[in-house]
């Protein structure tokens, strides 16, 4: 772990009911460094006895918790958002060394993230009650939004703090109490979190960090009846698993799951700005992001001006470690880099043509070269399946209708990114995309105050914004007669 200026954020233990717990036996799992390698440390392995004991003291903290006046919520979340400030670079040098984005990333990332603490904590001041016009003589009627309980947050390694403080700042704030289980990945930066929020004043029980076998940890959760909602970020295939497995106790759900983003320039874009977005688009976070542009279609008029701009924008990006601030960092494991080459094999024996990149990169084992493919056709892997890495596929296409079929042409429906100075065009596609999100000439939409999520095999639900909310609320109807 790199040299930080409060190493009391570098936490190898779990946090359960206010206490630093090691696993049974000090079992432990190691945390590895993905540009190099290295080990960072050693990390709890608690086991799902350990995991229904979160719960146990999530359970019993929520009555105190849900029954705090607004106010004093909204405080100690105020002041968690302010103490991610105040240790923003060490929080930074934790996550590039767990997760390897580029460290500039990961500032942003934790800027990115607090803001859903500050954002909740002034959620949490506003007024629950709705007042209803009453159907029925000499009756009042309200409507109250109460808490449900527990909540379990599941966070992914590719966001490591921003995940964790989208989930946990909205259920904080709606008066819920929390076990969060972090990727074993990147369980450094949760910890932190976990640190920091003691720090900020929350009661024992309220905020537990549960390290570990997911499937353990998890699992016993998902059979648990006090765990009443539960907020995932991850693949499409767990998010089906768990969907099943909250049936049995009709868990709330709320799954942010796979992407496949397609991006769309029209003959009438702005080109120049068209690449530079695209550039944004697709190498975010080495291209790990589930916002990540996968599919770009670009109008026959315009393709060959765009693919050359784009290759030679992509030939240009660097590559190295996260410390050394590239624009392309690590990938997570071997199986994210052996993806990359099987999707450009498959691309290139179907006729595709590499533009640059293609290959893995001399700075390491989990490096790969930032990769564009022209002329991919529609039956190749990369169309259908979600990389996850820096390789982007082209295709032409000639008609408007054309260029929404193609895009809405898969199982994932999260964003879709769209270039055009036409505004009748604009309504018209930005209306037939199948997505939950689209941005149009711009690549950066995401914050605090917007409703993030996607439709189809996306996920369920709405993270951010008020809406964001509702997973961790029941609405109560109360209909009195004062006689």
């Amino acid at each position: 772990m790199p040299e930080l200026d409060t190493p009391e954020l570098c936490r190898n233990l779990a946090y359960v009911n206010g206490t630093w717990i090691g696993g049974y036996a000090n079992a432990s799992f190691p945390v590895t460094d993905p540009a190099d390698g290295q080990l960072l440390g050693s990390v709890a392995r608690l086991d799902a006895n350990d995991s229904r004991d979160a719960v146990t003291a999530a359970s019993a903290a929520w009555p105190d918790w849900a029954g705090l006046l607004p106010q004093d919520r909204s405080q100690i979340l105020r002041r968690w958002y302010e103490l991610m400030l105040e240790h923003r670079e060490d929080l930074a040098r934790i996550m590039t060394a767990e997760q390897g984005k580029p460290i500039s990333e990961s500032r942003g990332e934790i800027d990115y993230a607090a803001s859903f603490f500050e954002f909740y904590a002034e959620e949490a001041r506003r007024p629950n009650i709705e007042g209803v016009t009453s159907h029925l003589p000499d009756a009042e009627v309200e409507v109250w939004r109460e808490p449900v309980g527990v909540a379990a947050l599941i966070t992914p390694w590719n966001f490591p703090s921003a995940m964790l403080t989208r989930k946990a700042g909205a259920a904080l704030a709606a008066g819920c109490t929390v076990v969060a289980h972090p990727s074993a990945e990147t369980p450094f930066s949760a910890l932190a979190l976990a640190e920091l929020g003691a720090r900020a004043g929350l009661p024992k029980g309220v905020f537990n960090v549960v390290t570990g076998d997911a499937a353990e940890i998890v699992g016993a959760w998902m059979k648990d009846s006090r765990v009443r909602a539960v907020s995932f970020t991850g693949s499409t295939e767990i998010g089906r698993l768990l969907y099943s497995q909250g049936a049995d106790t009709i868990k709330r759900l709320v799954l942010e799951l796979g992407g496949h983003a397609p991006f769309i320039v029209f003959d009438d874009a702005d080109m120049e700005r068209a690449i530079t977005e695209a550039i944004k688009a697709k190498f975010a976070t080495s291209g790990q992001d589930c916002l990540g542009a996968n599919r770009f279609f670009v109008q026959r008029a315009c393709y060959d001006r765009f693919c050359e701009g784009f290759a030679k924008a992509t030939a240009a990006l660097s590559v190295g470690a996260g410390a050394d601030d590239p624009d392309i960092g690590p990938l997570m494991n071997e199986s994210a880099v052996a993806k990359q080459e099987e999707h450009v094999r498959d691309a290139l024996e179907r006729g595709a043509r590499l533009l640059c990149g293609g290959k893995r990169h001399k700075a390491g084992a989990l490096f790969f070269e930032p990769t564009v493919l022209a002329d991919v056709p529609p039956d190749a892997k990369i169309m259908h399946e979600e990389t996850f890495g820096p390789v982007a596929a082209i295709a032409a296409f000639d008609t408007e209708e054309e260029s929404i079929q193609r895009a809405n042409d898969t199982e994932y429906g999260l964003v879709a990114y769209l270039h055009s100075q036409d505004p009748r065009r604009i309504y018209r596609a930005s209306r037939a995309l199948q997505f939950g999100m689209v941005a149009v000439n711009r690549t950066k939409v995401t914050g605090a105050p917007i409703p993030f999520g996607g439709v189809k095999q996306s996920g369920l639900g709405r993270e951010g914004s008020r809406l964001g909310l509702e997973a961790f609320t029941d609405v109560k109807y109360v209909c009195r007669d004062w006689a």
